[in-house]
């Protein structure tokens, strides 16, 4: 029975990690959407974002071998590649994409085994100097700290560097699963789940936005689940510097721990658990690229407000198996957002609303 916590979360008090655990094992999936949707209507209303965006993966040369992920290559291995950033320019240009003004540009690579700090700076500092206008959102946790290391500066120093050169907010990859025992055996050349939560932190203290996330569906547990959402609400409780979380579902394709894809089911529901507990979260996204377009879809009736962007190049998860394109027009996006009965609204990369479609 969910009584008890239904009444907490119409109360808008905040519900245990107790009580998220059996949210997530209940089988009572339509008073969980109803409860995620209550969430998400009392912060957004019909409100669903999306944003006209831009992926680019600089390299998938990389000096970590995480077995969940199907990207990674040693460099002079099939498939390897590294971009200068004269190619990353050229992607960016307007007769390549049509990209909006108030567009965003999502930077994601690989740990380059012979790359500078410095090449890093030079990178967005060349794409703020060719699209002034264009937002940059780059590097997760993991990267800040390689470069970190590789740089022989603080936490503080690297990422004033990188927001001096252009470096606008950053996406909230690298989190994976928090618990130890998980990561030691998902990835145990990445740093640990503190260390991401410590760069985080540091970001948001020199007034970085930034989002966060959680892969789930490979060899975590649903109490592994709850401990990750309890240490991002502990650390949004301290810093409010997380705009949204995107839960991101495991694909299994090309990957050492192989398995088997999430249910459309598990989707939903982590979708609307991650709602309720995240109390202190203004947006829950539904990433299209994991969910497919209709899960996705659904999801906005489970607690989500966001369904990403036009994405136009996305390489990792189709790496693993995606079983979506590589991108969408914002006409579609539209399109997603209205059939669910909900408002489309085109962002900025603040949540800022630039067009909403009646």
């Amino acid at each position: 029975m969910l009584s008890g916590i239904r009444k907490k979360v119409l109360a808008g008090k905040r519900i245990t990690e107790e009580d998220a655990l059996r949210l997530f094992e209940t089988d009572d999936i339509f008073t969980l959407g109803a409860l995620a949707s209550h969430v998400a209507g009392k912060k957004n209303g019909k409100k669903t974002y999306f944003i006209r965006n831009r992926h680019i993966n600089p390299t998938n040369i990389c000096v970590n071998r995480c077995k969940f992920c199907a990207f990674s290559r040693s460099r002079g291995q099939e498939g390897a590649f590294e971009l200068t950033i004269r190619d990353i320019i050229k992607k960016l240009q307007p007769t390549t994409l049509n990209l909006q003004p108030s567009s965003e540009v999502h930077i994601v690579g690989g740990l380059h085994p012979d790359w500078p700090f410095e090449h890093y700076l030079n990178m967005i500092s060349a794409i703020k100097k060719h699209f002034p206008k264009l937002h940059i959102k780059a590097f997760t946790a993991v990267e800040i700290d390689h470069f970190s290391k590789i740089s022989g500066r603080s936490l503080n120093n690297t990422l004033a560097a990188l927001k001096k050169n252009g470096l606008g907010s950053m996406p909230g990859g690298g989190a994976e699963i928090f618990s130890e025992g998980i990561r030691n055996l998902l990835c145990p050349e990445k740093i640990p789940g503190d260390r991401w939560l410590e760069v985080m932190e540091a970001a948001h203290r020199i007034g970085l936005r930034t989002n966060a996330t959680m892969l789930y569906g490979h060899i975590e547990n649903l109490a592994d689940r709850v401990d990750h959402l309890s240490r991002l609400r502990s650390l949004q409780d301290r810093t409010k510097g997380f705009q949204a979380f995107i839960p991101l579902a495991y694909h299994p394709k090309n990957t050492e721990i192989e398995g088997s894809y999430t249910s459309g089911i598990d989707d939903l529901k982590t979708v609307a658990v991650s709602r309720i507990f995240l109390d202190n979260f203004a947006h829950i996204k539904a990433y299209w690229i994991m969910l497919g377009e209709k899960i996705s879809q659904l999801a906005l009736m489970f607690g989500a407000d966001d369904i990403d962007g036009t994405i136009m190049e996305e390489k990792i998860t189709h790496s693993a198996g995606a079983l979506t394109g590589e991108q969408l027009s914002a006409e579609q996006l539209v399109n997603l957002i209205q059939k669910a009965g909900k408002t489309a609204v085109e962002r900025d990369s603040f949540y800022k609303a630039l067009r909403i479609y009646r």
